[in-house]
């Protein structure tokens, strides 16, 4: 691609129950939203450009797909167990990447992955 004007991205995650949602996110980062910025809404910084948003919309609510990349799968899984989150399996597309899937209460899927490309 050549040179982009892009420099962020949020990722919304739809939920029916604000609060519900909002604890869950607590638990599965291991800290509080970094900004609220209005009711309804609560936002975690990921990396220094990437975020989550967790909205209150029903209607959309378990609708939505984050893949967050992670440096160590199993370091991922061993922090899943910690804040008590369960995920699936790790599946593995070999050379390629490694990767856990969880869901909110809503549905929504959080996929964990890591490049395993340049590990030989």
């Amino acid at each position: 691609m050549p040179s982009s004007n892009i420099n962020s991205v949020i990722a919304v995650l739809p939920v029916k129950d604000q609060d519900t949602a909002v604890g869950w996110y607590k638990k599965l980062l291991g800290r509080d939203a970094d900004i609220v910025p209005i009711e309804g809404v609560a936002e975690w910084q990921l990396a220094e450009s990437a975020w989550i948003q967790v909205t209150t919309d029903p209607e959309r609510a378990g609708s939505a797909t984050v893949i967050i990349g992670v440096n160590d799968i199993d370091s991922q899984c061993a922090l899943c167990a910690v804040a008590n989150v369960p995920h699936g399996e790790v599946i593995e597309y070999p050379e390629i990447i490694k990767m856990i899937e969880v869901f909110d209460p809503d549905g929504n899927k959080i996929a964990f992955v890591q490049d395993i490309s340049n590990m030989a």
